[in-house]
């Protein structure tokens, strides 16, 4: 029986090394997506502390939950894009989703309602990541995948620049009117969808006839290789650092930033991780991504250290820079190295059982951050993520000769073990 799912061509070594516009279409898709995003969940913390009545401790579990409820849905999702062959019709489905779902925060009363849309906004999250992200890995080759997934970070990262921006003007025009900033924050999300649905071409594909299924199998998980279940473990090791960006704004809240502008710190951050990430992209494809990622674990250790630590607005602004570049180093590599681990039919399986990786050990982070914040303020909460950092760092120093060859492309084939 043949293997459902995209049809793959091979890299050709004398083929032009540039994009299909898809790859910057989904990033602009991404970057409306994150505008609206941006300016709802770049005041959201504040709101639901100073609104609702909402304390530290259950804005992180609010957080992790919303992150966690979504795992067996990008599972599925990616499984679903493999079996039938289509990625657009799930990418459509799960942007559509969570730009309705915004539209509860401008009217919700309780926790409970602001819990409610977290959680089926991260639904439709769950449901578009995995097959967007191998839609991006089918669409480019192996030479230029690194760049690929750089490109389309940079563009949705810079909707998380524009987006807090935005939320500030308005807030400052509005009077601190959360619930405004909040039903404008919806059109860039709306206008995500019609630019999905107009301007993205589906590749052509090739599908047996087998029933569409929601679920993985053994075969599938043993077709993937060693390389991709390590590209797991040291993902969730780093998320397990690197906890909800919630806690960002609030650390901004903490040193006396006014409620207006706390979204500047996202901006911050932001601002150099679409900077970072493009460039970075594309010198994943150049060296050992081993290297690059120790480099970005290294980034992430001082960024928790200067924010435990920062009792002004520049050293927090100085911590939420460095988050910002770790993750440009770091995100367009992970998200390359996935695709080039798992076999072409199981690039949505593969992309579904990463994200959930990632779901999990955020939950885990986001609640146990929310906590210790409680429990000893920021100080203990980035202390203990700078603790967590640092055993990747000395995981990677440890292990780093006896891990999978990350290279790819004329230097090495990331499918090595």
């Amino acid at each position: 029986m043949t293997a459902s799912g995209p049809t793959v061509p091979l890299p050709d070594a004398h083929a032009p090394r540039r994009f299909s516009p898809n790859v910057a279409i989904l990033g602009y898709v991404s970057m409306l997506t994150a505008m609206s995003s941006a300016m709802i969940y770049g005041l959201l913390p504040v709101f639901l502390v100073r609104a609702l009545g909402v304390g530290i401790a259950s804005v992180g579990l609010i957080e992790g939950v919303a992150e966690a409820a979504t795992c067996f849905i990008k599972i599925a999702s990616g499984a679903v894009s493999d079996r039938i062959g289509r990625r657009k019709p799930l990418v459509v489905f799960g942007y559509t989703l969570s730009a309705i779902t915004k539209t509860i925060f401008p009217i919700a009363g309780t926790a409970f309602d602001v819990l409610a849309a977290r959680v089926i906004d991260r639904m439709g999250k769950g449901i578009r990541d995995a097959p967007r992200d191998a839609f991006l890995a089918d669409l480019t080759t192996q030479e230029i995948r690194g760049a690929g997934f750089g490109l389309r970070l940079a563009l949705a990262i810079t909707g998380f620049v524009v987006g807090p921006l935005i939320a500030v003007v308005l807030m400052k025009l509005s009077g601190d009117d959360f619930r405004l900033v909040f039903w404008i924050g919806l059109i860039p999300a709306y206008l995500s969808i019609i630019v999905l649905l107009v301007v993205v071409k589906e590749l052509p594909v090739n599908h047996d006839n087998e029933e569409p299924r929601l679920s993985i199998s053994r075969r599938d998980v043993a077709a993937l290789p060693a390389a991709f279940w390590w590209v797991i473990v040291i993902a969730s090791l780093l998320s397990l650092a690197r906890f909800s960006q919630a806690f960002l704004v609030l650390k901004a809240h903490d040193v006396g930033v006014d409620a207006a502008y706390v979204p500047l710190v996202l901006v911050v951050m932001h601002l150099v991780f679409s900077l970072a990430a493009y460039p970075f992209g594309i010198l994943a494809d150049h060296i050992d991504r081993r290297l690059q990622l120790a480099i970005g674990t290294v980034i992430l250790t001082g960024a928790d250290v200067v924010l435990a630590n920062a009792g002004t607005v520049w050293l927090t602004a100085l911590g939420a820079a460095l988050w910002g570049l770790q993750l440009g180093v770091t995100q367009g590599l992970l998200g390359a190295t996935v695709a080039d681990a798992a076999p072409a039919r199981l690039r949505g399986t593969a992309f579904g059982i990463y994200d959930v990786a990632i779901g999990v050990a955020t939950f885990v982070a986001s609640a146990g951050a929310g906590a210790l914040w409680a429990a000893g303020g920021p100080a203990l909460a980035f202390g203990i993520s700078a603790c967590v950092a640092t055993s990747a760092v000395l995981m990677l120093a440890i292990r780093g000769r006896k891990l999978p060859d990350w290279q790819i492309g004329q230097r090495g084939d990331v499918n090595k073990t």
